[in-house]
């Protein structure tokens, strides 16, 4: 069973093959090295005139991105950590996603800027952070977010070939080493205990992000434990935090008989609500995982929505994230603050 990892560098691999308007820019990606964590391994090696190292200017390497999109090619950028989207925000905040209303539809702009997030590695305030929200909401711009759940290569690759508009794609650094669970039912690792999985929407992009010839789309996913009685409460998460919600699940079912609905999006903008709403509805009751800090985030969004759109038929409604504070070097001292598989038991165990 390959892994995250594996997936999304053979989707580089079929993207390079598929066409030759692809390119690979980032700073230290040519082989030996193969990028900081080794998603472009071998690519320099077999694509050696498309796949570019670049010097230590995310700012610049975006913006050389910009033009090669602007001229027919589709660059997909490698951010080394994503801590450094903040050093490209003008260029993809200002620019990028605005070409395209600035030139009245005369251009498309398809670069894919990929970069791995998270922390628990030990990287201290500076390599850990979970920064995604500062960039959600933007108009024009695309945010994925792959999880083990499907197939997080194929998301990559359709989006290298097909979108014209910028996308923003996270990957968290813990999910590289999980393998892929793909078909109907997901098992959990060492024990007999399977989800049933259901791809319950796939969410198509408009015009505006995707090329008429083959839409990007991404999927939501609804995960309950095989023969359980109806879910009783709804959790909501994304990229790795659903890996830790549906532990959580598996230990709240027989812990606890409490039984989980767990919706698992792999599109964070544009924003859809629908998966989250339809499931919140039947539950009464909706906790929401994020590994970013708890204040203004993804989660206060589907919390507001969730909110409007189902008024007092949601019964309770709890947030689970990382603490308002810099992540500490100290793995301990990381853990404490980041949102673990306790804390959404215990938060869960409050709701029902």
């Amino acid at each position: 069973m390959p892994s995250v990892l594996d997936s999304l560098n053979s989707a580089l691999r079929r993207a390079l093959i598929a066409d030759e308007h692809v390119y690979l820019l980032g700073e230290d990606i040519l082989d030996p090295y193969g990028g900081a964590f080794k998603v472009t391994r071998d690519l320099s090696t077999d694509f050696p005139g498309r796949v570019l190292t670049t010097p230590i200017s995310e700012a610049g390497i975006v913006g050389v991105a910009a033009g090669m999109a602007l001229r027919g090619l589709r660059p997909v950028v490698e951010i080394m950590f994503g801590d450094f989207v903040t050093l490209i925000a003008d260029q993809l905040i200002n620019h990028l996603t605005k070409f395209r209303f600035m030139y009245n539809e005369q251009v498309r702009v398809p670069v894919v800027i990929r970069s791995p997030m998270g922390g628990r590695r030990g990287y201290g305030p500076t390599h850990s952070q979970t920064l995604e929200k500062l960039f959600l909401g933007v108009p024009g711009l695309r945010v994925l977010a792959p999880c083990t759940i499907g197939e997080p290569g194929q998301l990559l690759e359709q989006t290298i070939l097909s979108t014209e508009e910028p996308v923003l794609f996270i990957e968290n650094k813990l999910l590289y080493s999980l393998p892929v669970q793909t078909g109907t039912t997901v098992p959990r690792p060492n024990t007999l205990a399977e989800f049933s999985c259901e791809e319950v929407e796939r969410i198509n992009s408009s015009r505006n992000y995707c090329s008429a010839r083959n839409y990007c789309s991404a999927s939501a996913f609804a995960l309950t434990l095989r023969d359980a009685p109806s879910p009783n409460l709804t959790i909501t998460a994304y990229g790795y935090m659903a890996e830790l919600a549906r532990e959580a699940a598996l230990r709240l079912a027989y812990e606890n008989e409490i039984f989980v609905e767990l919706v698992i999006l792999t599109q964070l903008a544009p924003f859809e609500i629908a998966t989250i709403v339809n499931s919140a509805r039947h539950t009464r009751r909706l906790l929401i995982i994020e590994e970013g800090n708890l204040t203004l985030g993804w989660g206060a969004e589907i919390a507001a929505r969730s909110a409007e759109s189902l008024g007092p038929r949601l019964q309770t409604l709890r947030r689970v994230a990382a603490a308002d504070s810099p992540i500490p070097a100290s793995l301990p001292m990381e853990n404490a603050l980041l949102p673990g598989v306790e804390q959404i038991i215990q938060m869960a165990k409050k709701m029902v």
